[in-house]
């Protein structure tokens, strides 16, 4: 009996020393493990050939391991590395969209206007020779304005426009009347019959209105271009909390320790690890959402109603309209103004005829569509936005997708479930996947996330979709806001400024290198009105010898 007890006990002794010693000749080597961290950059000085005991580990299991301190450590570092650059790829598309689109929209808008202001300095001079470039610099003001509002100037469209036409009737109004002597008041006086008079016909109303809601929309779509590339380069830039270093260590570098370096983290894991450490962005994918949808009803905008393109290209045309309308009028302006403003004294030079004879030697010629200058981005506006749309409808839900990014099978995580790392060992990943979403961590199982304290970049990033996504909708409707600086103790202009939490500058970017919105301009203004006075006795010859000499051309006209 008792010599059967001995073999019994000698038998198991055996087959235990057996097995331990079968298992520790397979895991002992970590030469899988040498390979692979030195194919990361590292030095394999002081990493073991064999497995240590792992008593010393802060993150991955502490039972045997190739993992020194000292190695756990790097690949800390490694994992936070690979996930700023993992995240930096996966939002690589989205970024590039609205770099490149917002390129070739700014490029595009800013061509058109050049080209529209070549046009008409061309058409003019052809047209009205020395009077036009006597008088140019009104229509060049004009351009400069509207420059200046498209790239973030704070320019009152209405205003802008109401005092180009002013401008354009004291010219003419001197001309037409050359006879007489006009002072800087009964100039200022003319031009407050410009609304009662309609010397210009109807083209002033229908071209403020087709120049204002085309120029909000494509401005407020173009700083939304760049409101949307700021806000993804922002947030691509994780804030990384340590935390999520541990969990992305333990799911892509413990295998390492555990002797398996080719082990790829489970689907499941991979989630919950991603979800965890990208909630704050997932939160911001709401607000996104209503930005993207904002930015494609103004592009809608852009290709019907609100089409910059088709105001600003016949702007010569309509201008020119206007100046003939202004002629054909003449007489009856000025009896008119003379009755309500009072007879004007004589210059004692009679009515001049100066220039009268070679002003409309030919009639006004626009440019064929096909003759027009074509612009720098290589497409019309129709195309342009269409291809911009697509882009953005790409975009939405991108954040709160990001994880699934990043966790794409064979990308990060691997597709078996039976054959992936499950934080502790090779298996099944058990755990359920939690929702997106900083709320959504509190149960997540490998990240341990304070829900209590959001991410403040992500919060300012919200906060700054919001503000855009008002500014959209106000440009849908024709409306124009504009966000003074906190300095200017929250003043502001336009239908509404829509911001009434103390927003300010910095939620707002202009779309080229231009002054931020908002700013403080009053000097400017000031200039402007000193010398917008001061050339209300200069350059007007041009208009109103047009005004003189169109009389003569229609009746020569009649004559033949």
């Amino acid at each position: 009996m008792y010599a059967m007890w001995r073999l019994q006990v000698a038998f198991c002794t055996l087959s235990v020393l057996s097995l331990s010693s079968g298992g520790e000749s397979k895991a002992r080597s970590c030469s899988e493990v040498r390979q692979a961290y030195n194919a990361k950059g590292f030095s394999l000085v002081n990493v073991p050939h064999q497995e240590i005991s792992g008593e010393h580990l802060r993150v991955c299991p502490q039972g045997y391991t190739c993992c020194t301190s000292e190695m756990e450590d790097k690949l800390n570092q490694q994992s936070k590395l690979e996930f700023e650059n993992l995240v930096e790829e996966s939002s690589h598309n989205v970024r590039a969209t609205f770099v490149s689109r917002h390129k070739k929209f700014d490029e595009f808008f800013l061509e058109l206007l050049d080209n529209s202001e070549k046009s008409l300095n061309s058409m003019f001079t052809r047209t009205y020779g020395k009077l036009y470039m006597q008088n140019s610099e009104v229509f060049q003001d004009l351009f400069t304005e509207l420059k200046r509002y498209y790239t973030g100037g704070n320019v009152n469209l209405e205003e802008m426009l109401n005092d180009f036409w002013a401008r354009l009737l004291e010219r003419m109004f001197q001309l037409l009347n050359s006879q007489y002597h006009f002072t800087d008041d009964y100039l200022e006086c003319v031009s407050k019959y410009t609304d009662q008079l309609k010397p210009f016909g109807d083209v002033p109303r229908k071209l403020k209105a087709q120049v204002t809601r085309a120029f909000i929309a494509a401005r407020t779509f173009v700083q939304g271009l760049m409101v949307g590339r700021e806000v993804a380069n922002r947030v691509a830039k994780v804030n990384i909390i340590p935390a999520c270093v541990r969990a992305l260590t333990k799911m892509l570098y413990c295998p390492y320790c555990r002797g398996m370096p080719g082990l790829k983290p489970c689907h499941n894991y991979c989630h919950n690890v991603m979800r965890g450490c990208l909630a704050n962005q997932a939160d911001l994918d709401a607000e996104w959402n209503l930005f993207i949808d904002a930015m494609l009803l103004v592009a809608d905008r852009l290709e019907g109603p609100f089409n910059i393109e088709a105001v600003i290209q016949p702007i010569d045309i309509k201008i020119s309209e206007a100046i003939m309308t202004m002629q054909d009028n003449s007489m009856q302006v000025s009896a008119k103004v003379f009755q309500g403003c009072g007879q004007p004294k004589p210059s004692g030079m009679g009515r001049s005829a100066r220039g009268i004879s070679d002003v409309f030697s030919t009639r006004f010629r626009p440019y064929t569509p096909e003759a027009r200058p074509t612009t720098a981005a290589g497409t019309s506006l129709d195309r342009l936005v269409v291809d911009i749309k697509e882009k953005l409808k790409e975009s939405k839900r991108f954040w709160s997708n990001l994880p699934d990014d990043i966790c794409a099978v064979g990308k990060l995580a691997e597709s078996d479930d039976e054959q992936c790392w499950n934080s502790h060992t090779k298996g099944r990943y058990f755990p359920e996947v939690v929702k997106e979403g900083l709320t959504n961590q509190v149960n997540n199982p490998e990240v341990d996330v304070d829900i209590t304290r959001p991410d403040t970049l992500i919060r300012q990033q919200i906060m700054a979709l919001r503000v855009m996504t008002n500014k959209l909708k106000n440009a849908y409707n024709g409306n124009d806001i504009y966000f003074q600086d906190s300095s200017d103790e929250g003043s502001s202009s336009g239908s509404g400024s829509g911001c009434s939490d103390g927003c300010t500058t910095e939620f707002i970017f202009v779309g080229t290198e231009a002054p931020v919105i908002g700013a403080d301009r009053s000097d400017e203004h000031a200039a402007a009105a000193a010398a917008g006075k001061s050339l209300s006795c200069g350059p007007s010859i041009l208009l109103v010898m047009a005004a003189l000499t169109l009389p003569l051309w229609a009746m020569q006209t009649r004559w033949r």
